[in-house]
C-alpha cells in the first residue's frame, strides 16, 4: 500500500509541475515578451529621437524648403539606416507622407509590412507592432515628433530591427527566466513530497482507525444479537469465517466481499425486535409466531437503512431467507433475482445452524448436515454456488468445529484484515 501511495503522490506532483511549470511558463513568458517590446521600443525611440527641432521645422514646409534642407532630412534618415532602422518613412501634422528610405535589400520586407495596416497614434502616444521574420524580431515603430516647444511636428515611422547581440541576450533572458520558474516549481514539488506523505500516513491512519471502529461496533451488535438467539456470539463468526471463503473461492473482490462480512454480521440484526417468547421458543413456532418471526427482517433494513456505511449489507439481510426456486421470503424472489451475497449467505447460513447446538436442538453431523443441503440445491439453494462449497466445506467445518473460541476470533480477524486493509 505505501508503494502504491508513493507513486500516486509522484505521478500527481510530476503532473501538477509539469501543469504549473506550463501555465506559469506561459505567463512568465508573455511577461518576459512584453519586457522584450519595451525594450525594443526604447532602443528604437532614443534612436528615432535624434531628429534636431531644426530639421522637425521643415516637416510641414516641404513644399517651401531648399533643396539642402530637404538633403538633410534625407541624410538624417539615412544615418538611421546605418544603425538598426531598414525602413523609415516620415510624415507631416497632417499624416502626409514625404519621406521613404528601404535600406538596400529590404525591400521585401517593406513589402511585406505593407500588408499590415496602422493607425497613426495621439500626440503623446507611441504605435508598435513586433514581428518575427526569417528567425528576426522587427518592431514597426510609429510616433510622434515634437518640436522644443512641444507642439506636434510630424510623424516618424521606422522598422526596428533586433541586432544578433540584442536577440541573443533577449533570448538568454527569456530561457533563463523559465529555466527558473521550472526549477522552483520542481524544487516546491520536491519539498510538498515529504510533506503529503506525512500528511497522507497520517489519514491513513485515521481512516483506518475509524474503519476498524466501525468494523468493531457491527461486531458487537451482531454478537449481541447472536448471543441473544443462540446464548454465544461465535455463530457469527463461523458463518461469516464460512460466508468469506466460500466467496473468495469463487473469486469474488474484497470490495464484494466485505458488502457480505457486514451482511453476515448483521443477517439478524432485526431480531432485537422480537419478543424472547418468539425468539427462544423451544419447539416448533405456530403460523401466527412464524409470520412474527419473519418480520425480523423488515425490521433489519429498517436499522441498517439509518447508516450509509452498512448499506452493503442490505443484500444479505433482506433476502437471506429467499429460496432459489422462490418459495423464500419476504419478497419471494427466484434463482439469479436474489442478489448473489445473499445466495452465499444462505448456504453458509444454514450449515453452521445445522451444525450448531442451539437451545432448541442438538447439532448434526457433518454428513447429516451436508446430505440436507444437498437434498435442499435447486430448492433452496443456487446448485452453482453449492458446487463451490462442496469442495471446501469439509476441511472448513473440521478447522471451525475443532478451533476454540479465541482462535476462531483470531481467524476472521486476519480475513477482516484481509479484505478492509490490504490494498
Amino acid at each position: 500500500m505505501d508503494s502504491n501511495i508513493h507513486k500516486k503522490v509522484l505521478k500527481r506532483l510530476l503532473l501538477g509541475w509539469l501543469g504549473f511549470s506550463l501555465l506559469i511558463g506561459g505567463v512568465v513568458f508573455f511577461w518576459e515578451m512584453e519586457k522584450v517590446d519595451d525594450h525594443v521600443l526604447a532602443l528604437a525611440t532614443q534612436e528615432a529621437g535624434t531628429f534636431t527641432s531644426e530639421t522637425l521645422g521643415h516637416f510641414n514646409r516641404i513644399d517651401e524648403a531648399h533643396p539642402e534642407v530637404l538633403q538633410q532630412i534625407r541624410a538624417t534618415a539615412d544615418e538611421f539606416l546605418k544603425d538598426h532602422f531598414t525602413v523609415i518613412e516620415l510624415y507631416n501634422r497632417d499624416k502626409k507622407q514625404f519621406l521613404e528610405v528601404v535600406d538596400p535589400g529590404m525591400e521585401s520586407l517593406e513589402k511585406e509590412l505593407k500588408k499590415y495596416v496602422h493607425r497613426f497614434p495621439l500626440e503623446d502616444s507611441v504605435q508598435y507592432q513586433k514581428f518575427y521574420i526569417n528567425s528576426r524580431i522587427y518592431m514597426q515603430v510609429l510616433l510622434p515628433l515634437q518640436d522644443d516647444g512641444g507642439h506636434l511636428a510630424g510623424y516618424f515611422e521606422g522598422v526596428y530591427e533586433v541586432d544578433d547581440a540584442t536577440f541573443r541576450n533577449i533570448q538568454h533572458d527569456v530561457i533563463r527566466t523559465l529555466m527558473l520558474v521550472v526549477v522552483v516549481i520542481f524544487a516546491t514539488s520536491v519539498m510538498l513530497y515529504p510533506i503529503i506523505i506525512s500528511l497522507n500516513r497520517g489519514l491513513v491512519k485515521l481512516s483506518g482507525d475509524l474503519l476498524k471502529g466501525n468494523i468493531e461496533l457491527m461486531e458487537v451488535l451482531g454478537s449481541a444479537i447472536a448471543k441473544r438467539d443462540s446464548d454465544t456470539n461465535i455463530h457469527n463468526y463461523r458463518v461469516t469465517i464460512y460466508a468469506i471463503r466460500l466467496a473468495e473461492a469463487m473469486g469474488r473482490s474484497s470490495a464484494e466481499v466485505r458488502g457480505l462480512i457486514s451482511g453476515a454480521f448483521l443477517h439478524d440484526v432485526g431480531k432485537i425486535g422480537i419478543s424472547d417468547n418468539i425468539l427462544l421458543k423451544p419447539g416448533r413456532l405456530s403460523e401466527e409466531e412464524f409470520a412474527v418471526m419473519r418480520t425480523h427482517v423488515l425490521l433489519g433494513v429498517d436499522i441498517i437503512a439509518k447508516s450509509n456505511w452498512l448499506g452493503n449489507a442490505r443484500d444479505v439481510v433482506e433476502f437471506h431467507h429467499e429460496k432459489f426456486d422462490g418459495s423464500g421470503y419476504m419478497r419471494g424472489l427466484k434463482g439469479e433475482e436474489i442478489p448473489l451475497n445473499a445466495r452465499i449467505f444462505a448456504i453458509v447460513d444454514v450449515f453452521d445452524a445445522l451444525t450448531s447446538r442451539r437451545p432448541y436442538k442438538e447439532p448434526y453431523s457433518f454428513d447429516e448436515a451436508m446430505t440436507i443441503l444437498r437434498r435442499d440445491s435447486g430448492s433452496h439453494f443456487d446448485p452453482a454456488i453449492m458446487a463451490h462449497f462442496e469442495t471446501l466445506a469439509h476441511d472448513l467445518h473440521q478447522l471451525i468445529s475443532h478451533a476454540s473460541d479465541r482462535e476462531v476470533e483470531l481467524a476472521l480477524d486476519h480475513l477482516l484484515q484481509k479484505h478492509f486493509f490490504s490494498r
